[in-house]
């Protein structure tokens, strides 16, 4: 073979790459297009007039709207920090409505590595754990000397019985529950260092339900500390 035809097929095999990349690449900026409109169609079926209020960051996508009255905020967030063996995809969902607590009270499930969807690990202050604490929940605060209603909360808990329930997350400003909705598919991300999900969409049951269980928190610790005063 002559060094013409080498130059030739081997300038062949470049184009036909760098075509096949830039199909691939349409064809994924494609199906996110329209993944992403099957997800807002199923949050609105919960959260009727939903708005993507989306800043830009990578692999983040919010909405804000109203959920029986009240202001939530949705947010699905793709974690790939390399202290994770997987990259994780997670769904908070927040009632962004006052709670009657003095400081920041965060509940997390496990926390054996950074997370890029919470600043449990800037909190500085570890609480103890009254009775009916899951044995995996570490509890932190910003303020030392608040006293949260630890009995109350630890009775609004059930959803984290499942194991894929992963932070609670209480503040003056809202009540906010982070689930796990999927771990990327291991041989894809092993071979091609890619994160997929193997087509994971949000079930509206599972928003209903998150929902329900950070509002009827913020509900009773309200209710709670109207009784006290």
């Amino acid at each position: 073979m002559s060094d013409v035809t080498t130059a030739l097929l081997a300038g062949a095999v470049a184009v036909a790459l760098v075509l096949h990349l830039a199909w691939h690449a349409r064809a994924s900026r494609k199906k996110a297009k329209a993944d992403l409109a099957a997800e807002a169609a199923s949050i609105r079926t919960v959260i009727t007039h939903a708005v993507d209020v989306s800043d830009g960051t990578a692999g983040v996508v919010t909405w804000a709207g109203s959920w029986n009255g009240q202001r939530v905020q949705l947010r699905t967030i793709v974690d790939t920090l390399a202290t994770r063996k997987l990259p994780a995809r997670w769904l908070s969902v927040t009632i962004t409505e006052p709670v009657a607590v003095p400081a920041t009270f965060d509940m997390m499930m496990r926390p054996g590595s950074p997370t890029t969807f919470s600043n449990f690990d800037h909190l500085q202050h570890t609480l103890p754990k009254a009775p009916g604490f899951p044995a995996e929940a570490v509890l932190r605060t910003d303020f030392r000397a608040a006293r949260f209603p630890q009995n109350l909360i630890a009775s609004h808990l059930d959803i984290f019985a499942e194991g894929r329930a992963k932070e609670l997350l209480i503040t003056p400003n809202g009540v906010r529950i982070v689930w796990l909705l999927a771990e990327a598919e291991r041989a894809r991300y092993g071979v091609f260092r890619q994160a997929a999900f193997g087509g994971t969409r949000l079930d509206p049951a599972l928003v209903e339900r998150l929902l329900t269980s950070a509002s009827g928190l913020r509900d009773a610790i309200n209710r709670q500390e109207r009784q006290v005063a």
